[in-house]
């Protein structure tokens, strides 16, 4: 595996560099407004680079192993596509709502559906004819938390690698290949991503980098619940689920459109904190998901998740508080 990861480490720099001089003159560009980090218009759509640097090289060595996850691949492709196009054309949050729902309709021909959630309190729960409408619900949402956090330089990407080194640990742990060699592979490929993103970035991942990666991440996370409880995939991918918890709590309180765009995510109060400090602002949330991955790493799947569940909770409920806390202190020295 070291050397298929090498390769797409190398073909992902390669395609990613070439990107960054042709994304003006093919559409791909992304013109800064009032919630962006940066004040001129910077390339997008790397992801592009990175998934088709995986997408090359594991059908040369992988090509059975995929094909009996046929319908996954699929699904991936197509989500990858409406990424592709909202790079270049800005599609609609509808539109892109709907290809996650199909696309994890298609997941479910390869039997990837959460149909456990395990024992909260003495009580086994299990999922039944819900299973279907909860997973489209948890992908969806996902995909979309990872994609609303990806506004600094190399925060999505950082945030990503973390959580999918620790899906590659729960593979190597369970010996499941399939969870270590789409985790390994896109691991390598992000990493050569980072050092063209890393602060100041010449070039940001778009929705075809954070939709896809958002979705590849539901997808071993769904498939990992075999082997951890359900609470700690909550843990392992918790910087992303807390962001879009805490900024649709405080959209609702104030009244204000659940989908509407503002500047008061974490990286944004953060990074008001840190006096504008990009590079400090993606260390503190990457330490945190770091932490956070580590907790989910180490429960047991036979534990009961009731005051797992609550302990999570809790944690939302303190930055909700802090993060609140820091707003108004932000707004008084404004």
């Amino acid at each position: 595996m070291l050397f298929e990861c090498v390769s797409i480490f190398i073909l992902s720099f390669l395609l990613i560099n070439l990107l960054r001089h042709v994304a003006g003159s093919w559409g791909f560009i992304d013109i800064p407004n009032e919630r962006s980090a940066h004040l001129k218009q910077i390339p997008r759509g790397a992801g592009i680079g990175f998934f088709l640097a995986v997408a090359v090289v594991l059908p040369l060595f992988y090509a059975e192993l995929l094909l009996s996850y046929i319908w996954t691949i699929i699904a991936i492709t197509f989500v990858f596509i409406v990424g592709v196009l909202d790079d270049h054309r800005d599609i609609s949050p509808k539109v892109k709502f709907i290809v996650l729902t199909l696309a994890t309709l298609i997941l479910a021909f390869d039997d990837i559906l959460i149909r456990d959630l395990g024992i909260f309190f003495g009580f086994h729960i299990s999922l039944g004819w819900v299973a279907l409408p909860f997973t489209i619900f948890a992908v969806v949402s996902f995909t979309n938390a990872l994609n609303l956090i990806d506004g600094l330089d190399g925060l999505a990407g950082i945030v990503s690698l973390v959580i999918l080194t620790t899906f590659f640990f729960v593979g190597y742990k369970h010996e499941d290949f399939f969870i270590m060699l789409i985790s390994a592979s896109f691991v390598a490929s992000l990493l050569a991503f980072l050092i063209f993103n890393w602060s100041p970035a010449s070039i940001f991942m778009g929705d075809s980098g954070s939709l896809t990666l958002g979705f590849i991440i539901s997808i071993l996370a769904i498939r990992s619940l075999v082997y951890i409880p359900a609470v700690s995939i909550l843990f392992i991918t918790a910087i992303p689920i807390f962001d879009t918890v805490i900024v649709v709590t405080r959209r609702i309180r104030d009244g204000k459109a659940v989908f509407l765009g503002d500047h008061y995510h974490m990286h944004h109060i953060l990074r008001g904190f840190f006096a504008k400090n990009t590079r400090k602002t993606v260390f503190v949330l990457g330490s945190m998901q770091v932490t956070y991955s580590i907790i989910g790493l180490s429960l047991d799947k036979n534990i009961d998740e009731g005051m797992l569940l609550i302990l999570f909770v809790l944690n939302t409920v303190i930055l909700y508080l802090f993060l609140n806390a820091m707003i108004r202190r932000e707004k008084k020295e404004c």
